[in-house]
Order: C-alpha cells, then structure tokens, then sequence
C-alpha cells in the first residue's frame, strides 16, 4: 500500500487535496470522525468550507482548461482507471474495514462494497475504450464531413451520502474519468475516509495534479458553495429530497447541468403464489429481510414497504418477524454480527420518531421498536436500533409515505393485482421497487406497471454496472452506471466540415 496513511490516522487533518497537495482547512478547523459503534472518535479530517472549495474548482478549472487529461487518448484514461481497480483489490480488507468502522455497516458488507467499485471502475474502462469515436452524419454530399462527437463537460462537483461512501463515489468518478473530466468531490462530512483514500489511489495510479480534488467539510458551505460556483460546470448529487431541491435551485442560477439521486420509498410486493413451495416461501422472506435490514436501513433502495397478499399476511409476517427477532446486532467489526448501528445519534432519534408517529396512527409493532439491551459487541453508547415491523399500516401514515432510512418495516396488503399496483405505486418517489409471483405473464404485467426506476422480479437489490441506475418522480433527474452514466458527464458536439467551400453568394457585394 501507498504510505498514506497518515491521511487516516487519528491525528490526520489533511484530508484537503487540491492541485496535487494535500492541505489543511484554510481556517484550520477540524472535525473528529466518530465510530458509530461506540460513539467514540477515532480519526480527525480537515473541515473545509466556502474558501477550500474554491482553491478545489480553481484547481480542477486550470487542470481541465489548460491540463493534458481532457486530451488524454483514451485508452490511456481506461487503463489509467484499470490501475485504480487493481489497486482496490489489493486495498480490500483494509477498505473494509475502514467503511466499516466509519458508516458502520458489517465489514463483510464494507469489502463487497470494493468490490463493487473495483467493478465500477473496470466497467467505465471497458465502455470508453470500446466506443467508437464519433457519429457520422449523411450529409447528402460527397465534399461535407459531418459528425457527432462526445466531450467531458468540465469540471465536476460531486456531493456524496453517508450511507454508502465509496460506492457512490465510485459511481460518479469513474465515469467522469472516463469520458476526460476534472472534479472536486465532497463526501459527507459524517463519512469522509474511504472518498479520501480513494483519492489517494487515484494519485497513487498516476492522475494528474489537479484531476481528482476532495474537500472534506459540511454541505451547508462546502456543498452549497459547490453548487452555485460558476467554475463548475456540472454537479452530481446524491442524497435527501431537501437537499436536493436546494443544489438545483443553486445551481440554476448559472445553469449547470444537474445530476440528483435522491431517496425512495421502495415497496416489494409479494403474491402469494410465490410462496406455494416451502422454497418459495423462505426464499420471498428471506429477501424481504434483506430489502428492509441491510445496512440497517438505512439505504436509499430498501424495500422499506412491504406488500403482501391478503391470504399469506399472517403468516408471512410471522415468519418475518420470528427471524428479525434474530438479526445479530453489533459493531460490524465483530465476527457473526449481522447488522450495525445507526450511523449517528440524530439518526437514531429520527427513526425513533417515526416509530413513534407510526404507532399513534394505529400501527401494530409486532417486533422492534427500541434501543437493544447492551453487550460485549453492542456498547450502549452505540447507536443501535432494533429491526422493527409495524403491520396494519396505510397510505395516511407518515411511516409509509416517508423516507425513514432505518431497520423499519411497514406491512400493507392487497387482494387484487390492482390493487397491488396501486398501493406500490401510491408514493412520490420513484426509484426501485420488485415483485414476487410465481406466474411469468403477471410478473411482467406488474414489473411494466410500476413507475420506478428498477423493477425487480423475484429478487431484491442486486445491480448491474451496466445497467441505468436511477428515479422517477422525486427520486430524481440523474442516472448513473451503463451507457447513460457515462453520458451525464459528457456533452455532445456537430463538427461539420466543408471540404471544398466554396461562396455563398446570398448578397450581392
């Protein structure tokens, strides 16, 4: 490994890089990184603000207008990206660790996240060295060459979430490279490590100065100060509906192109005649664990909505709720533990809420509901939660309609095809959704009904780097992964040459 990790210690502080150096926050300030384990601080970035996310665009302006990047071949940019991979592999464990520690998920879950952003980045590899290099357009005349060529955009900012800090960093930088851009990224100011160690093997393959830049510091300056700045050309963000609203209206102002992944409300509907079998019935509860507790929650595709077939509800939900009772919670870190904490206090309180408004509303708990007894691999200082159902949940409920991203899982039921459709589609979000039916002809009719941006069908959350990843509705206008991810970071041109001009002649002179 590359001697960085002086970035990553306890005592690090620049965790700034612009230009090719690593800096401290212009004002000094610093931030602690806690372990939501235990509450308790185990390495210290760089909190940057309005001034640091300047010297960061200027950098990436001067690397994009006046840098070899944008002009480097592109076979060079794929192997280039091909290098940061190899380098994620050998990073793995280490990686995963530190995603683990510092989002607290599992870290079996931090080590499939490399894996996935190794796979991101030979993807995007892959895409851009195989394209062809432009559209020919007829032009009905042997003397006119006309075509179609695609060029980065600029200078990219990129506003992460916390919940899954290298993978969506993954899913912004490697097309942005890939297509010859420059960026400044900005992780959460929550989880910041592995977007900063990211970067360090982005230098460590041989980018160039001023290419890759990272501010680590709050959205409400680093962020907002990203968005309107009229040195950016594009801004890519993920995270809440709020938020979101707010990057767009900034960077209207200068009319930048805008990418927004935002949340979801997924619900996962379940037929009963996919749980005819023995089989079929653990398998459709096994992944409705999976859509609703993975990471705790506390992702943007969980199937957080789960709606079920009259006649199999009871028993069902009896089964679900029997094996939720046994999710190991613990620090990720731990051997055999299945499910982390919450990734802060203010999380914590803001699922508590909504369980709290749930049950006011007439929700029955039937599991969950509160804070676990301590243990040897659950401190009390953690911010742990227990995996929570709630049935006898409708549409008018705050816990339905909104995104709580936590281990909460509301239970709603149909009786017709409809009817199903109906109650998945019920929501001003967007994003994923699935269906589980053992009869091929309804799951299609209901996977093409449903408005969201990924159907699955009798699985859930499995996602493919080739694949178009992103909302409809309020789960927003950007799209990331596949063709079209790497679109988003490209703008398209007409070159139209004339080989033999010849005068006009529409005035007289």
């Amino acid at each position: 490994m590359a001697d960085t990790t002086h970035h990553r210690a306890g005592t690090a502080r620049t965790t700034i890089h612009a230009g090719g150096e690593w800096l401290h926050a212009t004002s000094g300030a610093t931030r602690e990184i806690v372990d939501p384990a235990d509450a308790l601080p185990f390495a210290v970035v760089a909190e940057g603000d309005e001034k640091d996310a300047d010297l960061a665009v200027d950098a990436a302006r001067r690397a994009f207008d006046e840098g070899a990047w944008p002009r480097t071949p592109v076979a060079e940019r794929a192997a280039l990206l091909r290098r940061v991979a190899d380098l994620l592999v050998r990073d793995r464990d280490e990686l995963g660790l530190l995603e683990s520690r510092d989002a607290g998920k599992t870290v079996e879950e931090g080590r499939v996240d490399v894996d996935c952003v190794a796979d991101a980045f030979r993807y995007f590899a892959d895409l851009v060295a195989a394209e062809a290099p432009g559209r020919v357009v007829d032009a009905g005349s042997p003397d006119i060459h006309s075509v179609v060529v695609h060029e980065p955009v600029g200078v990219c900012a990129m506003i992460t979430p916390w919940n899954y800090p290298l993978l969506q960093a993954s899913w912004k930088i490697a097309p942005a490279l890939a297509a010859g851009n420059t960026f400044v990224i900005k992780p959460s100011e929550i989880t910041p490590l592995t977007t900063v160690a990211l970067v360090e093997l982005l230098v460590e393959a041989g980018l160039p100065p001023g290419v890759a830049n990272i501010v680590t510091g709050p959205g409400h300056t680093v962020g907002a100060r990203l968005a309107e700045h009229p040195g950016v050309d594009l801004v890519s963000f993920t995270g809440g509906l709020a938020s979101g609203v707010k990057v767009a209206q900034a960077a209207a102002v200068t009319v930048k192109k805008v990418a927004l992944e935002l949340g979801g409300k997924n619900p996962n509907v379940v037929f009963a005649d996919a749980c005819a079998t023995d089989e079929g019935f653990d398998t459709a509860v096994d992944q409705a664990l999976n859509a609703a507790f993975i990471h705790s929650g506390q992702v943007c595709s969980a199937g957080a909505r789960l709606i079920v077939e009259e006649p199999l509800r009871e028993r069902f939900v009896e089964e679900l709720v029997r094996r939720a009772r046994k999710i190991r919670l613990g620090r990720g870190t731990e051997d055999g533990v299945e499910c982390g904490p919450l990734v802060s206090e203010q999380q914590r309180a803001k699922v508590e809420a909504y369980v709290d408004s749930a049950l006011r509303e007439g929700a029955v708990l039937r599991c969950g509901g509160r804070r676990p007894e301590p243990s040897p691999q659950r401190p009390e200082s953690g911010y742990f939660y227990e995996p929570t159902v709630l049935d006898g949940c409708h549409r008018e409920m705050r816990v339905v309609r909104e995104e709580v991203f936590g281990p909460v899982l509301t239970v709603e039921t149909f009786r017709t095809e409809d009817e199903a459709v109906a109650l998945a589609n019920d929501t001003e979000y967007g994003l994923a959704g699935a269906v589980w039916t053992a009869d091929a002809g309804r799951a299609r009719r209901v996977a093409g009904r449903l408005r969201h941006g990924t159907v699955w069908i009798n699985d859930f959350h499995p996602y493919l780097p080739q694949a178009e990843w992103g909302g409809f509705g309020r789960s927003g206008t950007g799209r990331e992964l596949g063709p079209a991810g790497l679109a988003e970071y490209r703008e398209t041109k007409h070159v139209y040459q004339n080989l033999a001009p010849r005068p006009v002649r529409w005035f007289a002179g």
